[in-house]
């Protein structure tokens, strides 16, 4: 059996089949900017439990997938403070000293929030945010971004789509990315600063492809599978295709599609 699912405010279309090997889900992004929001967290760090906390609650206050898409990128250069974070990877680290280095900033530190680019220190209050994401939606997207996500065998999520970016001088300097990420993760931290507390997780980035090159016309395919290592979930896993400016940082467009359900 066939579903499909239209929201009605035309940002997304969204089409799914019943869930089961081979199942097949397609997202287009739509008429305005969806906000990429990147969280830089450790669970080696005291101050990160909130962060994480602040954006798994993000859908619940209204801020969808159709308005914003938020990644937790974990970092590893808290582990020698005694706990090594299982879901960090040192190239996480390395995407959060180029964008210091994008924004100017001479410093790293977590929790960090990066919105669209941009170092987002007030991005706790919530009422800045939701102004903040707002402004975002409001501008012209500057890319178009489709997917197809299909599960091929059990352990594996196939992603396939493809990105326009119209715009000459927006293409300049622009590639494209991929992030498979995962919900309701939960670990019990048994050493340093968090020690004896179990922390839970979303939007857990397990794997970042990219930079994906566009075309001289601007225009890219991509396809890609992940296999899922022992433990992950494929219920609770997702894609993330992303395009930006690599010099400014500017995050041209962004889409989100969970696997199917």
């Amino acid at each position: 059996m066939k579903t499909t699912y239209i929201l009605l405010t035309g940002i997304l279309t969204i089409t799914m089949l019943t869930p089961a090997l081979g199942a097949e889900c397609t997202v287009k992004s739509g008429e305005r900017r969806v906000a990429l929001l990147e969280l830089y967290t450790s669970e080696g760090c005291n101050s990160c439990p909130s962060a994480d906390e602040w954006v798994s609650k993000l859908p619940s206050k209204g801020l969808t997938s159709d308005r914003i898409v938020p990644l937790a990128f974990h970092v590893d250069y808290w582990d020698y403070l005694g706990w090594r974070d299982v879901f960090s990877q040192t190239n996480f680290a390395d995407r959060q000293r180029q964008t210091a280095q994008i924004n100017r900033s001479g410093f790293i530190y977590t929790p960090q929030l990066v919105l669209n680019g941009r170092n987002y220190r007030h991005g706790i209050l919530w009422d800045d945010t939701n102004e903040r994401i707002k402004d975002i939606n409001q501008q012209k997207p500057l890319a178009d971004i489709s997917m197809i996500l299909s599960m091929p065998s059990a352990g594996q999520l196939h992603v396939s789509g493809e990105i326009a970016v119209p715009g000459a001088v927006e293409r300049q300097n622009t590639q494209a990315y991929l992030a498979l990420y995962e919900n309701n993760l939960s670990n019990n931290v048994k050493a340093g600063e968090n020690n004896g507390r179990t922390l839970h997780h979303d939007f857990v980035v397990r794997e970042l492809l990219g930079p994906i090159s566009l075309d001289q016309q601007g225009n890219a395919r991509f396809q890609q599978t992940f296999n899922l290592k022992n433990g992950w979930k494929l219920q609770d896993s997702g894609v993330v295709a992303f395009v930006q400016n690599n010099r400014s940082g500017e995050v041209l467009q962004a889409l989100a599609l969970a696997a199917c359900k």
